[in-house]
């Protein structure tokens, strides 16, 4: 287990942005695939976006095309979902997840997770 962190959600009105953290104080994320989900109230967790071992981006949700981007920090111990445009459908709780390498929708392939952090869109 990673110890992953998620920090950065809150209360944001339509339009507005948040950037979430994913991060881990003992280890460097370079090295694995970090995937976003996110779960609605009701509904069950869906892949949201990923950065794979080599900064590949890969997009699960077409909602978020041109709204949400992903990018790792430096010092490769945090990657972030920059949310733009945020819309009331947005608002879950935002989980980070760790996969060897590689990305993936199936949310049983990755072995470690956050504990989420909640982004409520409403005004």
């Amino acid at each position: 287990q990673l110890q992953l962190v998620e920090s950065g959600g809150g209360l944001v009105q339509p339009g507005g942005s948040l950037r979430l953290s994913c991060a881990s104080s003992k280890y460097t994320l370079e090295s694995y695939a970090i995937g976003w989900f996110r779960q609605a109230p009701g509904k069950e967790r869906e892949p949201v976006l990923c950065i794979s071992s080599t900064g590949v981006d890969t997009y699960y949700a077409d909602s978020v095309k041109g709204r949400f981007t992903i990018s790792r920090g430096n010092g490769a111990k945090s990657v972030y979902l920059q949310m733009n445009s945020l819309k009331p459908e947005d608002t879950g709780v935002y989980f980070c997840a760790a996969d060897t390498f590689y990305c993936s929708d199936n949310a049983g392939d990755y072995f470690s997770w956050g504990q989420g952090t909640q982004v409520t869109v409403s005004s």
